[in-house]
Formats: C-alpha cells, structure tokens, sequence
C-alpha cells in the first residue's frame, strides 16, 4: 500500500535471537553472537608474515616447539572441551572439561612440557614470587596468576600492542588481566591474529579476533 513503510528484513542473527529468547535479550544475544562469530581470518603466510620457527623441538617429534604449541592447541580445542571451573586430584582435566588456562596446559604438554611440574618446582624454588601460603601441584598451574609470575620468569616477554602486528606470531602466549590464550597464525585484515582460546560456555568459536578489543597484560614467547 502507498505510504506504508517497508519493513526491515532481520538478519540471521536476529532471526535466532528473537526465536530463542525473550524481545528483551534480543538486542544482546545478537551483539554477542556477532561478536563471536566474527569474519573468517586470513592466514599469516597469506598475509606476508613468516611465521617463527623455535629452535627447539621438547617432544623430538620433529615439529618446533612454536608451531607444535599453535597444532596442539587448535587439536585440543577441536575435541569440543566444555568450560567447568573445578578441582581436580589429578591436576589435569580428566573428564573432557576445563578452563583458558587448561588450553596453555594441554598445549605445552602436547609439546614436550609439563606445565604442571614446572609451576611447581618454580614456586617451590621461588617463593618469594608467589602469593601462595601452600604450594598445591594440582591447581597452581591452572591459576593466571600463577602462570603470570612463571612466564615472566621463563619465557620471552615481547609487546603487548596488537598494534605491531609483526611481533605476534602464532603459537605465542597471550595473557590478560584474569585470562590466557594462544596466539593464531589467522589474522583479521589489519593483520592482527586472533586468539584461541577457552572463557565460558557460551562460547560457539574457540579462534577469536579479541585482542584489539581486549586489555592485554603480557605476552610471551617459549624460550
């Protein structure tokens, strides 16, 4: 009809949002899935930056411990693990389950590591960095700030601006206030790599564009 107005088509997104829940969480189930879907990245090799090959390879399973760390990280993340924040006798998940700091330490031990032991020789050889009145083997490597402290003390410290975007490589460690992650070798198009990593159970992509968008505390490297 004449001077009826046309009515905006919904996007997928919306679509989804306003089916499975209320008008009133519409707006904001929408923004996050944006959010998390993100666009498909583009790899480092494609955008012209090299990737950086370690010198070490901790497992002899002729893979370089950086590219080893970036393979086992996105391998443990594509076994589906569900985010639950728990105590474990056996210091490592053992039930499918885990947490951010959990893909660090599949990943390193994936890689010859076993980030477990090493946190805790080093609080124990170290306390006086730690904030810790009793050592416990089976969560101190699960906590960030445990980890902060470890990673200062026994890895390459590089920047923290997503901004310099040649000094990110894939199978670095990402760190922020009171989360950790795995640098991607994918990259939006301003050549800044996404994440992998684990933060809630809402999650529906493990590989995320986030570091422009997130306040970065540390960044390392395995030495």
């Amino acid at each position: 009809m004449a001077g009826q107005k046309k009515r905006k088509k919904r996007s997928p997104f919306e679509t989804a949002a306003l089916i499975l829940f209320p008008s009133s969480m519409a707006v904001a189930v929408t923004c996050y899935l944006i959010v998390s879907m993100g666009s498909p990245g583009r790899s480092s090799a494609s955008m012209g930056y090299p990737q950086y090959i370690s010198e070490k390879d901790a497992d002899g399973d002729g893979i370089d411990d950086q590219t080893d760390l970036l393979r086992s990280a996105r391998a443990y993340l594509s076994t589906g693990p569900k985010y639950k924040s728990k105590y474990y006798e056996t210091g490592y998940p053992d039930d499918g389950c885990g947490v951010c700091t959990d893909v660090l330490a599949f990943a390193m031990r994936d890689t010859g590591y076993d980030l477990m032991t090493l946190v805790n020789e080093d609080i124990l050889s170290h306390r006086e960095d730690y904030d810790i009145d009793t050592p416990d083997i089976n969560i101190d490597f699960r906590r960030v700030k445990n980890l902060r402290v470890y990673f200062k003390r026994n890895a390459l410290s590089l920047t923290t601006d997503p901004a310099d975007t040649r000094e990110w490589q894939g199978g670095d460690i990402v760190m922020f206030k009171e989360h950790v992650g795995i640098v991607s070798d994918m990259r939006n198009e301003r050549g800044v790599p996404y994440v992998l990593h684990l933060r809630s159970g809402m999650q529906l992509k493990h590989e995320e564009d986030i570091l422009e968008s997130s306040t970065i505390t540390d960044h390392f490297r395995l030495n």
